[in-house]
């Protein structure tokens, strides 16, 4: 992806700089993005489920910031959350993708139930919200859509296969909207964090029940869950200053990992991949349908 998200409003309305609508603002990255943004000048529409816990943010900025109500998964609020931005700031410009829970547990310990909650949040959600904000990006020309999903969208372990599952949906989807959307002046970043210091370990964190046959795989998964708060590597203020720096750069990533646990499993990751696919090409290869002779 080229080119840097435009500050200016080419249909006139609205004021100079970027619009950010971010949802899940009141803690984590969140936030942090939002008071970046504010830092720069920018104005945003911040949502939470509950919107008071806002307003030290509505407060420190002289009018720049709209503090709305949005569940996710409710599309009802979602529409009204952009018709609420729409007719304070006349546009969108940059969505993040934010809001989610961490969830843990083995795949059979899983309620169903469960899991289709989760993906609505962090899936259906973010899908819906690219849906509702395209419309003006694409009549504009320009516009971004951030997606906050983690290493846990590249890479798995015991116990995470709910959250990643709904990790790595987001980012096959962004990769489709990517190449949908560049032709049209909207860049897409998707963000992969490693461990920061923000809420993914406290009380918002998802627990399944217990299956006694998986804890030497799941345990030391749900161990590390319950004492990582206020233990993790990553800075959540620095992750949001290399975000916008992404959006500003004339030579953005789609794929943008944050913090050096990322990089490594990641990259990690991606070599078993390949040794995969090299050590298996010969046989990979020789299913394809024989030429006909000559």
């Amino acid at each position: 992806m080229v080119g840097t998200v435009t500050t200016s409003d080419t249909s006139g309305a609205g004021p100079a700089g970027r619009v950010w609508f971010i949802t899940g603002a009141s803690t984590g990255f969140g936030r942090e993005i939002a008071q970046a943004a504010l830092r720069r000048g920018d104005f945003v529409v911040a949502t939470a489920r509950r919107p008071e816990t806002l307003n030290d943010l509505v407060a420190s900025a002289d009018g720049r910031v709209l503090a709305l109500p949005l569940d996710v998964t409710d599309p009802a609020q979602i529409q009204a959350a952009l018709d609420a931005a729409t007719t304070r700031f006349g546009r969108v410009d940059v969505l993040v993708n934010n809001a989610g829970y961490g969830s843990v547990g083995a795949v059979e310990e899983i309620d169903l139930s469960d899991l289709r909650t989760l993906m609505e949040t962090m899936y259906f959600g973010p899908v819906a919200l690219t849906q509702a904000v395209l419309p003006g990006m694409r009549a504009r020309g320009s516009g971004a859509v951030v997606q906050i999903s983690s290493m846990g969208g590249q890479v798995t372990m015991p116990g995470f296969g709910a959250y990643c599952s709904a990790k790595f949906a987001l980012e096959a989807l962004s990769e489709s909207l990517a190449a949908e959307v560049g032709p049209l002046g909207i860049r897409v970043l998707i963000v992969e964090p490693g461990a920061f210091r923000t809420a993914f370990g406290g009380r918002g964190m998802h627990r399944s029940r217990r299956i006694n046959a998986y804890e030497p795989t799941v345990g030391p998964t749900r161990a590390g869950v319950d004492s990582m708060d206020g233990s993790q590597p990553g800075d959540p203020r620095k992750a949001a200053d290399a975000i916008l720096a992404a959006l500003d750069a004339p030579a953005a990533p789609l794929h943008l990992a944050l913090g050096a646990d990322a990089v490594e499993a990641i990259r990690v990751a991606q070599d078993r991949r390949r040794a995969d696919l090299d050590s298996w090409e010969a046989v990979s290869r020789s299913t394809d349908v024989e030429a006909a002779p000559g």
